[in-house]
């Protein structure tokens, strides 16, 4: 079909049609941090927090003679560690011109942007934390940096063949094997390693990629898809992994490596602030607004032996 001659269409007349605008802004990006947003906040009061650790002794024959003398046995110090604050900071700015404008879906475009930058470094903060990355006492020219979980295991890992393990405390990180595919018996050989270190497993963080392989698990309850037919769906989900070493939940984090998974006793890990989130205000110094977003803080890794890293995974 043609339109009928000299049909003056919207073609036409374009320049006097209103834009069709939404009001609304929509994000798909993601903010989840699960391993910042679960683990305790805890206060700092220097740029290097530190912490004792200790461990009880491995259990001995203890059996004793009538009337025998007593002696002390020997005892070891408790271990001196700590970990760097870090400073995660952003900053805004936006011209006064803003004042007088009608934007689309926000009021000031300073306050939406300033939201945005908070998410935006809370997600930052969620990939430091999962760094392999050495700490860093930093100086006037260099700056401070807080070691990731990755530089803190020793105890209970496992890694691909020709890694070279952390050497603890933050102090240097790890270097990655040959990759290997995640197996069930490699999972439950981590946990059995937490558990047999003192540590009681409550929480994995994993990849989206990596819970692909947990969903194949198996176990005694061994019909993870089923479907429901009133509601006509189907559920593949594994919420909770019960083993003999400990009862797990799995969080998925996007920060996080694809190959790399921590089994954690969450009330080992804390999150100690020197300075919390803050917007400020800078120094005008023409026409527009100036803002900064700052944190501090730092990881501090309890007890190493709780927790469990798998790396080199494929």
């Amino acid at each position: 079909m043609a339109q009928p001659t000299n049909t003056f269409d919207s073609y036409d007349y374009s320049n006097s049609i209103r834009e069709d605008l939404s009001n609304i802004i929509t994000n798909v990006d993601p903010d989840e941090t699960p391993l910042y947003s679960k683990s305790a906040k805890g206060k700092a009061t220097s740029t290097n927090t530190e912490w004792l650790t200790d461990a009880l002794r491995a259990s001995a024959n203890n059996a004793h003679i009538e009337g025998d003398d007593t002696v002390a046995e020997a005892r070891t110090a408790q271990t001196r560690v700590g970990n760097y604050t870090q400073i995660f900071k952003n900053a805004v700015v936006i011209p006064d011109t803003d004042e007088g404008l009608d934007n689309a879906g926000k009021g000031r475009a300073m306050a939406y942007e300033v939201m945005k930058v908070a998410k935006e470094q809370k997600l930052d903060i969620e990939r430091a934390l999962f760094l392999n990355n050495a700490k860093v006492a930093g100086n006037s020219t260099t700056a401070r940096e807080l070691g990731g979980l990755p530089t803190w295991l020793t105890t209970n890992i496992s890694e691909g063949s020709g890694a070279t393990s952390a050497t603890g405390a933050g102090a240097a990180a790890r270097t990655g094997g040959t990759a290997r595919a995640l197996t069930q018996t490699i999972f439950d050989g981590v946990m059995e390693s937490v558990w047999n270190s003192g540590g009681k497993p409550d929480t994995v963080y994993l990849p989206s990629s990596q819970m692909n392989v947990v969903l194949g698990f198996t176990g005694s309850n061994n019909q993870r898809a089923t479907i429901d037919a009133s509601k006509t769906k189907v559920v593949n989900v594994t919420d909770v992994y019960m083993t003999p070493w400990g009862t797990v939940e799995f969080k998925m984090d996007r920060e996080m490596g694809t190959d790399q998974m921590f089994v954690v006793q969450s009330d080992m890990i804390e999150i100690p602030h020197l300075r919390g989130m803050k917007n400020v205000a800078l120094a005008k110094t023409g026409d527009n607004e100036k803002r900064q977003v700052t944190c501090e803080l730092t990881l501090k890794v309890r007890n190493e032996k709780a927790l469990g890293g798998i790396y080199d995974l494929s």
